[in-house]
């Protein structure tokens, strides 16, 4: 049996906003746009992984749901405590660089962890948590 990661979900409030950061920032495709009953899901990923997939989401995709849940989750997601994404890159350094000067919340400078990567922390404009890692060399 052989299983792969095909998409994982993060919740945005702003699809706009935050699609602008993750096309024109991170340097995402757009692979899908989807509006129904109100909300809207996008599907973005890296153009070197065509199985992988990120959707930005409503921070509750049910349209039936109360509007004390809907408050909530919009109250979870705008603290930053709700989902996060893991990306390894080949450098850093220069990712750190070029999301900081794009405005980028840093969240946490570039270090080395004793745990064999080097790597640092954003917030997307919606408030989740990227992280950017690399292996550490020798």
């Amino acid at each position: 049996m052989d299983i792969h990661l095909a998409q994982c979900f993060i919740a945005v409030d702003d699809p706009d906003t935050v699609l602008a950061f993750y096309r024109d920032v991170l340097g995402l495709e757009v692979r899908n746009d989807v509006g129904f009953e109100g909300m809207r899901w996008v599907t973005v990923g890296s153009p070197s992984q065509p199985g992988v997939e990120i959707v930005l989401e409503p921070p509750l995709a049910d349209p039936h749901a109360p509007e004390a849940d809907r408050r909530a989750a919009a109250g979870l997601l705008a603290r930053g405590m709700l989902r996060g994404v893991v990306f390894r890159t080949d450098d850093v350094d220069a990712t750190f660089e070029k999301i900081r000067a794009a405005g980028g919340e840093v969240l946490q400078e570039p270090m080395d962890q004793p745990y064999g990567v080097r790597d640092c922390a954003f917030r997307d404009p919606a408030g989740n948590m990227l992280r950017f890692g690399q292996p550490r060399r020798g």
